[in-house]
């Protein structure tokens, strides 16, 4: 029904289908709202239960989309405009993992494969969370099969119902295929239920066990950000301090972001739900848009430059050219340190209501956002100095430090909450 037509979030590993279906409906919120795209959510997500299943929002698909929103109630979107736009509407959901197997048979009857296929299927009254139809394939008869919940009706489960409903034909299964990915979770489950393995902890498996420490090991290691210190630690112009606080200030976000995630959902902080979501919200944004200025204030800083180094430019022209570059590079710092006395705001907010064991991060939080706009404040004041136009250079110098004496006050207040709830 769209150019993105659906986006299912699947709970793989150390996420609950609860998470998975906050989250979608957090994207579905934005993608309607800033994208201006119709969402519907389905399976997991949904908001009607005639919504549940994805075949009955596509039914009729674009075409018949187009025709009937904003007309008939039932094509109303869960979020977006309920106009017919011509990139269509996006589904949005949260659904269990779906496995696609297939089980080959000895015989070149597809009849017979789709008689095993009723009989197993859910829509005839067969297993629960199977789909199913008879091919022909390359000879072969198939069954070809959906598994839409594992855990509930695992590959074992099914593997014997095909078994046995051969038999009943005369039939042998020869070969079963499996179609792309599939949780590991699956294959274990199927080899304790063979091999009759009662108790069996996941952690016997000795590549799960030396996996489990590896990653205990590696992992916040893997994700420290080593060749973009590196990359401010060359003996080069970019990435330079814009950058630096560009990147601090995205720090704060994340740090307010995660006191805010474990806040919302806590049952301790049920009054506070609604604002720690928002809060949620607001810091991914703002986490997202000083990550993107980080690229963009040394690529503002690189075209100025070229232009100083452009030897072609006739003077006039030259002079033009590096006011507008310079105007670029010194808006990008400005604008970094007005999303970080967001992030201030945001910081003390989650701090003053958030979980109370994460005041201090909320606080470290607002002090990265301070730390970037002093940063940027010296950016934004290098940058006033080179311009021609006194009127915008003035006006830089005075927003930045009225920028930087909003932020002092906040973080102010910050550490005293942070201090009251932190018992210190």
């Amino acid at each position: 029904i769209g150019a993105t037509d659906v986006v299912p979030f699947i709970p793989v590993s150390g996420f609950s289908m609860s998470d998975c279906v906050d989250l979608a409906h957090r994207v579905g919120k934005r993608v309607g709202q800033e994208l201006d795209i119709a969402v519907y959510m389905y399976a997991h997500a949904a908001t009607r239960p005639e919504r549940e299943k994805l075949s009955t929002i596509r039914k009729g698909e674009y075409e018949a989309w187009r025709q009937e929103i904003g007309h008939d109630p039932r094509r109303e979107p869960d979020y977006g405009p309920a106009e017919p736009h011509p990139w269509g509407a996006t589904v949005i959901g949260a659904r269990p993992f779906l496995i696609a197997y297939n089980i080959y048979l000895d015989s070149d009857d597809v009849e017979q494969a789709n008689q095993i296929a009723r009989a197993v299927r859910a829509s005839s009254g067969g297993l629960q969370n199977v789909q199913a139809l008879g091919f022909l394939v390359e000879g072969r008869a198939q069954v070809s099969m959906n598994f839409l919940n594992f855990a509930r009706t695992p590959i074992h489960r099914v593997q014997e119902m095909v078994r046995r409903e051969a038999e009943q034909l005369g039939l042998k299964i020869t070969h079963a295929e499996l179609v792309g990915l599939a949780p590991q979770q699956a294959f274990l489950d199927a080899a304790q239920w063979y091999l009759q393995l009662r108790d069996m902890a996941g952690d016997q498996l000795l590549e799960y066990r030396m996996a489990a420490v590896e990653d205990a090991d590696v992992r916040l290691e893997s994700k420290l950000p080593d060749e973009f210190l590196a990359a401010v630690a060359a003996p080069t112009s970019t990435p330079g301090g814009g950058s630096v606080a560009a990147l601090a200030a995205a720090l704060g976000a994340a740090l307010v972001q995660m006191v805010a995630g474990l806040t919302a959902g806590r049952k301790k902080y049920v009054d506070v739900d609604e604002k720690a979501r928002g809060i949620l919200d607001n810091a991914q944004r703002l986490r997202y848009e000083l990550t993107s200025a980080i690229a963009r204030d040394a690529a503002a800083f690189e075209a100025l430059l070229q232009v100083f180094r452009d030897k072609e430019l006739a003077q006039e022209e030259r002079k033009k050219a590096i006011e507008a570059a310079t105007v670029t590079t010194g808006e990008v710092p400005l604008h970094v340190a007005r999303l970080s006395k967001e992030v201030a705001l945001l910081a003390l907010e989650i701090a003053r209501v958030g979980n109370v064991n994460a005041a201090t991060d909320a606080a470290a939080g607002g002090v990265m956002a301070r730390a970037a706009v002093q940063i940027a404040e010296l950016n934004v004041k290098v940058n006033a100095a080179g311009l021609d136009d006194n009127s915008r250079a003035e006006q830089w110098r005075q927003e930045a430090a009225d920028l930087h004496e909003d932020v002092d006050a906040l973080i102010q207040q910050l550490n005293l909450v942070a201090a009251e709830r932190g018992g210190y």
